[in-house]
This record gives C-alpha cells, sequence and structure tokens, in this order.
C-alpha cells in the first residue's frame, strides 16, 4: 500500500470526501477539555484535518495548542475559520518530522487515516513527543473497518497490545457520548506516557 500523500489529502478536501468531518468538536473531547486544569498547557493535535477540538480549546483560552496536518486546504480552512489562532502554532507537514514536547496529544481521526504499517512508529513518536507524565488521550475505531484505504479500524485487544509497552492505559472504554452514527463503534480512551527504566 502507498503512503498517503499531502495530495491525496488535499484532494480530499478540495472535492469534499470529508466523512470523518463532524463539524463541530466531538462530544466526548469536549468534555475532556472542559475539566483540563490549566489554559497553558501544551497541547497537540496531529493530523487536525479542519481542527474543531483546536478551535474548541483556543476559544476557551488555552494558548499553547499546536496543529498539525499534510493537507493546506485543511490548514486554509482552519485559518479563515479561527483568524486569531496563532500562525507559529501551524504545522503543515508529515507527523513524524514535528519536534516538540507536549503535557497532552489529542486523538481524533488520525490513527485511523494511518497505514495500519505506520502504527508502532505512531507509538514511539507519541511517547517521543509527550513530556515525562504527559497524557495521549481521544478516540479509536473499535471496529475493522477498511484494509486498502482509511479509515483503518482495529480492536480494543489490538490497541492495548500496541501502546501498553510504552503507556500506562488509564481508561479504554465503549464512548458514551459518540455520535450517533459512531455510537458503540468508538474507544475513548487516555494513557499517560510511562516513565523510562
Amino acid at each position: 500500500m502507498k503512503p498517503l500523500s499531502a495530495e491525496y489529502w488535499n484532494n480530499r478536501y478540495l472535492t469534499q470526501e470529508i466523512g470523518w468531518n463532524l463539524g463541530a468538536v466531538s462530544p466526548p473531547i469536549q468534555q475532556f477539555i472542559d475539566n483540563l486544569p490549566a489554559k497553558d498547557l501544551a497541547i497537540l493535535i496531529p493530523g487536525a484535518g479542519n481542527a474543531y477540538e483546536a478551535e474548541y480549546l483556543h476559544k476557551q483560552g488555552f494558548t499553547e495548542v499546536h496543529i498539525i496536518d499534510l493537507s493546506q486546504q485543511a490548514m486554509l480552512n482552519f485559518m479563515h475559520r479561527v483568524p486569531t489562532f496563532p500562525f507559529q502554532h501551524l504545522h503543515q507537514y508529515n507527523f513524524f518530522d514535528h519536534q516538540g514536547r507536549y503535557n497532552i496529544i489529542i486523538e481524533q481521526t488520525f490513527f485511523c487515516a494511518l497505514n495500519p504499517e505506520l502504527r508502532e512508529e505512531y507509538k514511539l513518536k507519541m511517547y517521543d513527543l509527550l513530556k515525562p507524565g504527559g497524557q495521549l488521550i481521544g478516540l479509536l475505531f473499535n471496529i475493522p473497518l477498511h484494509t486498502d484505504r482509511p479509515p483503518f479500524g482495529g480492536s480494543k485487544e489490538e490497541y492495548i497490545s500496541l501502546f501498553s509497552s510504552h503507556f500506562n492505559i488509564i481508561e479504554m472504554d465503549i464512548c458514551p457520548t459518540s455520535i450517533k452514527p459512531r455510537a458503540g463503534n468508538e474507544l475513548f480512551f487516555r494513557m499517560k506516557k510511562k516513565q523510562a527504566s
């Protein structure tokens, strides 16, 4: 399977083939954000797309939010919608090339867009980007989905097997507040970076 390029994702936005797009912050992630203790936490949203989570964080007064996406069109959509977002916090390039240190990384339809062959690399990159005690949180599909194109699915058992070497899994359960089309098929998870031994 070929790696999915910036051109591929840009075309998806230009042709409006964005079935993952909710048009608003995902309810379980909004609930998590609403319970965060400080507005200066360093937060990263990779594969952010139209980045409604980043928009919500920004409007709630969070000052250290960064987003990454390959698609120029996705970035332009976001900048048009949220012109006051700090330009230097927008990163249009491959997530695996990013350098930084974060308290929280929010996963929202990025993992399922990646070729499954990259999942081990994803785990290691997330671990590297998080500060000591940092958290990776978000949503993962709990159904098989496609094998030849995104979205790629998976199962709770697979995710536990993948992440438990580098993260303490605090919670990973069927999300009770999923949007209706995804009800019963999403896991909300929260995991904490393990201390280096």
